[in-house]
């Protein structure tokens, strides 16, 4: 049997889904979709111009025509994908602090979703092989998904993970580095505004990643495929 076309990986942030997908997808020579790396997009195209965040119809018309392309990394700077806008890319862009603290409100917006769902189905179905991460894949946007998987920590080991992961882009002795309970505390808050859209899907395999590495929780889903690569 061949490995399923389509994986669907879900779970909140902090929980490994990002960097166990893209080395899943690498493994099996898929193309890795984050649908985050989309909710930032937008999120970047709306202070770039001036969008009120809070405006779902106007957020709405940017998600519609901003032109968002996902696509291998065609540049080696430690870049997962690469993500475009309107042909420019912004894939390190929509990694700022500014983006990240109104991707949460933005991606709320149910007409925002509406949009970004129907354009993750359509890349999907055109994509011999695809692993796409977020928070509501299996559940929603791939229900029909091959594989469904959901990857959720404790806050605690999110937190440790997302300031590790900080303190390794930004270093140490950035004055921009928040401190862990900044961290924790933007985590809880982007948990309680996700709440509703973050949750697994019926059929889908919940793997708790609190004392996996990285290699590790990748082994585990591995198992999980009709065919081991």
């Amino acid at each position: 049997m061949q490995p399923p076309r389509q994986i669907a990986i879900d779970g909140p942030a902090g929980s490994g889904k990002s960097t166990i997908g893209e080395q899943l997808a690498r493994r099996l020579g898929y193309l890795y979709i984050d649908t985050g790396a989309m909710y930032r997009a937008v999120a970047w195209l709306a202070l770039q111009k001036g969008v009120d965040v809070s405006d779902g119809p106007a957020l709405a018309t940017l998600a519609q025509h901003a032109g968002i392309v996902i696509s291998h990394p065609h540049i080696d700077d430690g870049r997962q994908y690469t993500v475009t806008v309107r042909g420019q890319d912004i894939t390190w862009d929509i990694r700022n602090a500014a983006v990240t603290r109104v991707v949460s409100p933005v991606s709320a917006h149910p007409e925002v979703r509406a949009i970004l769902i129907a354009q993750q189905r359509e890349m999907a179905k055109h994509i011999a092989g695809i692993v796409m991460v977020g928070r509501d894949i299996g559940a929603v946007v791939l229900p029909g998904a091959d594989l469904k998987i959901y990857l959720t920590a404790s806050l605690q080991e999110r937190t440790r993970r997302r300031y590790t992961e900080l303190v390794e882009r930004l270093g140490q002795e950035n004055p921009t580095l928040p401190t862990m309970e900044e961290v924790q505390l933007d985590i809880q808050r982007r948990d309680e505004i996700d709440h509703d859209n973050m949750r697994p899907a019926d059929d889908a395999i919940v793997i708790v990643t609190d004392n996996l590495s990285v290699p590790q929780g990748l082994e585990v889903i591995c198992s999980y495929l009709e065919e081991p690569v």
